[in-house]
């Protein structure tokens, strides 16, 4: 103890860094241990004072999650995926306020010219080294941060909100396939996302952008699962997933932040509702427990809606192979956006139940076409095709009318993507 005070001369000297009761090695342990716990809180002060430090947030969730966990208000993210891009620090100020009235940044735009790095909706007279500044919107930059940048750089939310309008028009432009209009507005979106976060702009104008770009998200993961089936498109599919994820969790927390006197958001119900349609696919057990806390976070008035409580009837459908709940409850009250997110899912289980049909039916009595086209919910043209897409043959009669023999050995569900089948509503 006079060692620990000779070394401490400005401690007081009746306080002891060890327990009385421990030995010479237990006292070197303990001031190890005090050691290391003083650098921790070092680190960790640094940490969250470094105001130099990237404040976007999307991607470093531990602030807002701690901060919501300690309310009783904690989303379960397991749809989030890691990204460098993106953190997430909803109640910290603002470590840049842009300036740039275009939507690129003068210095980028000349390099992008020099580097002859323009999309073909940037190029000025289809020229791959000239552009305008009505033309050239803003690369997404994975090294992007506060301490880099200057605000000359970032695009204030006026600026945000025409780039955001102006890319998004281009999802009705005929002349290029999907997947090169894809392209160019997932990468420009994310770039509108990064400006947003790294000004820490959470206000209701910044919930009304998120709510387009997750309808982006959504759509485009329709039409890419319907697209070309290359590895590519494969590729796109699975990224446009990830930032979908990414996007919609950040959508529901700014719902929380712009929270007042109770009330909910126009939308609000039905992004909720995508949070659990995005669940289907997974057969994880600690996704079903994630999303059973989920659950209990949910406000009354969303938790209640319309929206969530065909979510949940889906949801339960599915687990429980109820395939005729399942499609009737999609026909009855799907929305066009939830059915973009539900539609990979309604072939899987039509064929589920073509071979329920198939196993329990009599073999003696063939089950009609007509009937079979009610039940999953297909125009009668399509469920031949169907059928052989699953393996089974279909027989006629006399009279023209088609019948699927029922007890047939090589049924096999279809591998890989589906070819697409209308969904014939029932009126």
């Amino acid at each position: 103890m006079e060692r620990t005070e000779r070394q401490r001369p400005n401690h007081p000297p009746n306080r002891s860094f060890a327990p009385s009761e421990s030995s010479g090695s237990s006292t070197s342990t303990s001031r190890r241990n005090y050691s290391n716990r003083s650098r921790n809180s070092d680190y960790n002060y640094a940490k969250y004072n470094n105001t130099n430090s990237n404040r976007n947030f999307e991607h470093d969730s531990s602030d807002w999650r701690g901060k919501r966990s300690s309310a009783g208000k904690m989303y379960i993210q397991k749809l989030e995926t890691k990204d460098d891009s993106d953190s997430s620090h909803f109640d910290l100020p603002p470590v840049i306020v842009g300036t740039c009235p275009f939507m690129c940044p003068e210095a980028e735009r000349a390099q992008r010219e020099r580097l002859r790095d323009l999309a073909i909706f940037e190029r000025l007279h289809g020229n791959p080294g000239k552009t305008s500044p009505g033309l050239a919107v803003k690369k997404f930059c994975r090294t992007m941060s506060a301490k880099n940048d200057q605000a000359l750089d970032v695009r204030p939310l006026p600026v945000l909100e025409n780039t955001l309008k102006y890319v998004l028009s281009f999802l009705d432009s005929k002349e290029h396939p999907f997947e090169v209009i894809h392209d160019f507005v997932f990468d420009r979106t994310r770039s509108i996302r990064q400006d947003l976060s790294i000004q820490n702009i959470v206000n209701e104008k910044a919930v009304n952008m998120y709510e387009e770009m997750v309808r982006f998200h959504t759509i485009s993961h329709q039409k890419l699962l319907n697209g070309d089936s290359s590895s590519n498109a494969s590729s796109m599919h699975h990224l446009n997933m990830q930032q979908l994820s990414k996007t919609l969790i950040t959508l529901l927390n700014l719902y929380e932040v712009n929270r007042s006197n109770g009330a909910i958001f126009e939308n609000e119900a039905e992004f909720h509702s995508f949070y659990v349609l995005l669940h289907l696919g997974s057969n994880s057990q600690t996704t079903g427990e994630s999303l059973t806390l989920w659950f209990r976070t949910l406000r009354s008035p969303v938790i209640k809606s319309k929206e969530m409580c065909f979510a949940r009837r889906i949801l339960r459908y599915f687990r429980m192979c109820n395939y005729k709940g399942f499609l009737c409850t999609i026909g009855a009250e799907a929305s066009n956006l939830q059915y973009c997110i539900l539609e990979p899912y309604v072939n899987e289980v039509r064929a589920l139940a073509l071979s329920f049909i198939n196993n329990g039916g009599y073999k003696l009595n063939p089950y009609p076409l007509v009937d079979l086209s009610m039940l999953l919910m297909m125009e009668e043209s399509e469920v031949e095709s169907f059928c052989q897409a699953c393996g089974l043959a279909t027989c006629g009669d006399e009279l023209g009318n088609k019948s699927l023999p029922t007890k047939q050995t090589t049924f096999s569900s279809p591998k890989g993507v589906f070819q697409r089948y209308n969904f014939l509503k029932k009126i």
